[in-house]
């Protein structure tokens, strides 16, 4: 069994992170999900929330998705979603001010997608 896979986090509109990792961790429609070197193949839809990358050099990402697919075959893992934010990229003031003008809007989808930066940034 290898003891790292491949990784790629994708955006509709950026390559986000690629590399090698030991663990990632990201939550899926079924529910979250670990995946690890000679995990079995997979494909599955992501449910927005923070994907957790352990890299191969023991350091972490972190990053807010919202929405997309994970797939996984002969040790590399493609993560692809149409919005994706690395924790250190979310300025959490802003992320803040967000999450109180979409509960005075009463927006739940913004809401959400606040909420998630928020969490993401949490994680570190």
């Amino acid at each position: 069994m290898a003891a790292e896979l491949h990784v790629e986090l994708v955006a509709a509109d950026r390559s986000v992170w690629s590399g090698e990792a030991t663990l990632v961790v990201a939550r899926t429609t079924s529910g979250d999900i670990g995946i690890m070197p000679g995990h079995q193949p997979l494909l599955g839809v992501l449910e927005s929330g923070p994907v957790t990358i352990r890299t191969s050099e023991g350091g972490t990402v972190i990053a807010a998705v919202h929405g997309g697919f994970i797939s996984f075959a002969d040790n590399k893992l493609s993560l692809l979603a149409e919005i994706v934010e690395l924790a250190d990229e979310i300025d959490v003031q802003r992320a803040e001010r967000a999450l109180e003008r979409a509960k005075s809007d009463a927006d739940a989808a913004a809401e959400r997608r606040a909420e998630i930066r928020l969490r993401a940034v949490a994680v570190l």
